[in-house]
């Protein structure tokens, strides 16, 4: 739910003076757009600290379309002001306001619940009454907590007619207890920059200390609270008001990930696009935040311009889904998710396996931020020695050597039957790219957790791993590695557990992989 913390502490080191209570005079040159900063009366009263920025020469003769930027989770308010002053010198009003909690900003963190989607129509009503905005023209638009508030108020207030939601979640749950499994760097590094940056609400504390303390007495709670805050809850209410939406994200997004903005995406009945890129949470808009050319926020503006401006520039025209691939770096387009990896391929999982719990293998899927950060700037995933792991705690299976490339696109699914010593348990699923010497390379990875089975006796297990877009050369395999233990999860093995892994003649075990139609 935010852009990385190094962000916000460089911008509050550029900004200095300019997060002061006193409202700020222009900041940008005569001739440029119109800066100044304000307090907004959000739900309840409650202040948001916010800045608009307005067309050069806005005298409130002329209507133009608006835009409102909620920041993301810990961001101050002026996040967005390079973009914001880009889209006003293009002929638009442009809001951003900090979210409740945050910052300057009054009230506490709720995490997108229903005050921060009030505030989010507050905003709009301010615009419409304070700036030269067009009431039949709004739009809104938002990175991580941004994106998900964006999409949540346009369920709820037929106004606002675009959006585009970078790097957010459709579907709370699905980000991060996805598998039944705690995402535990991603919620540890949330709450931990929200004590830091704002004000946690009681029931914030209260969900994030049940959550990271692993109690399946509040799980049903916890997820209640989850849908209440997720845009799918609503997607009846967001496709009977007809916003034209845009959904931008990052491969390997360890926040939100890729797969429940794709789900989404399909269920959208409106003018709609789908963009996925290399890199982790926000790194695909970040280098825009500061000004710089930036394909994401290209995109973002093109989408407004057509659908808030009416302006013909292609995009209407365009495939909807556009992919960028890790290994090319080169765009793709396709006319919608399910034709992404429509040749799939089944890799057979033979034989049984019996694994240990508790012992990390060494397979892992790296560091919350870092790790797809670096695999986006420098095209370097974790990696692993897939010879050398240990057997007894991982269990490896592998393709054949392909003789061409193998183009992975889209979402890979694992059903196997597992047969465990006890009640509950954890598992973690690897996709790895192996190369002559051994070496694999990280293609994506997912977890999964059981409780209440029967010791002993075989249940199946369906699990999707994270969507990508890797390319595997010739000359190498494709290796499944399942362990327990990932630094990036919560895991739930008792001490002394054993998981065996089996392919029944009636229903054999196997790994259905998407690839590109050639």
């Amino acid at each position: 739910m935010r852009t990385p913390l190094v962000f916000a502490v460089s911008a509050a080191l550029v900004a200095g003076t300019a997060l002061g209570l006193a409202p700020a005079a222009h900041a940008a040159p005569a001739a440029g757009p119109a800066v100044r900063f304000v307090d907004i009366a959000g739900d309840g009263g409650t202040i948001l600290k916010a800045n608009v920025v307005t067309p050069a020469g806005a005298d409130g003769s002329t209507r133009y379309p608006v835009i409102v930027l909620p920041t993301s989770w810990a961001m101050p308010q002026i996040e967005y002001l390079a973009q914001a002053t880009k889209l006003a010198d293009s002929g638009y009003v442009v809001v951003s306001y900090n979210s409740r909690g945050f910052w300057q900003s009054g009230g506490e963190i709720e995490t997108a619940g229903p005050k921060d989607v009030a505030d989010a129509s507050k905003v709009i009503d301010w615009a419409l009454a304070n700036t030269p905005a067009d009431p039949e023209k709004v739009g809104m638009a938002g990175v991580s907590y941004g994106a998900g508030i964006s999409l949540l108020a346009s369920a709820h207030d037929k106004r606002i007619r675009v959006v585009a939601a970078l790097s957010g979640w459709a579907d709370l749950i699905e980000s991060i207890y996805s598998g039944r499994t705690q995402h535990l760097q991603a919620a540890a590094l949330l709450g931990g920059a929200g004590y830091l940056t704002g004000r946690p609400g009681p029931e914030l504390r209260r969900i994030l200390g049940d959550f990271l303390s692993s109690d399946l007495a509040k799980e049903e709670e916890m997820i209640a609270w989850g849908r209440k805050r997720s845009a799918a809850t609503y997607l009846d209410r967001i496709n009977a008001n007809g916003a034209a939406i845009m959904l931008g994200n990052a491969w390997g997004d360890t926040i939100f990930p890729p797969n429940q903005y794709a789900s989404f995406y399909e269920k959208l009945q409106g003018p709609k696009r789908l963009e996925f890129r290399p890199g982790d949470h926000a790194t695909a808009e970040a280098t825009g935040l500061f000004g710089l050319p930036n394909d994401t926020w290209t995109s973002t503006r093109r989408w407004f311009d057509h659908h808030l401006k009416g302006v013909d520039n292609g995009i209407d025209r365009e495939q909807p889904v556009q992919l960028k691939s890790r290994s090319t770096g080169g765009y793709e387009g396709y006319p919608d998710w399910k034709s992404v990896g429509a040749d799939e391929r089944k890799i057979a999982l033979a034989g049984t396996q019996k694994i240990w719990a508790n012992v990390d293998s060494g397979a892992n899927g790296g560091i919350v931020l870092l790790s797809n950060a670096l695999d986006q700037f420098l095209k370097t995933p974790p990696v692993a020695s897939i010879p050398l792991l240990p057997r007894p705690f991982a269990g490896v299976w592998r393709s054949e050597r392909y003789d061409t490339a193998q183009r992975v696109r889209g979402t890979a699914e694992l059903h196997t039957t597992v047969t465990s010593t006890k009640e509950s348990g954890t598992l973690v699923a690897y996709l790895y790219d192996v190369g002559p010497l051994g070496l694999g390379k990280l293609v994506s990875n997912a977890p999964y957790t059981f409780h209440d089975k029967t010791p002993g006796k075989p249940f199946a297990v369906d699990l999707e791993l994270f969507s990508t877009a890797y390319d595997v050369p010739a000359g190498h395999r494709l290796a499944l590695v399942v362990d327990t233990v990932d630094p990036l999860y919560i895991e739930h093995n008792p001490t002394g557990a054993q998981l065996t892994f089996s392919s029944p003649a009636a229903d054999p075990s196997y790994l259905s992989v998407p690839l590109r139609e050639k």
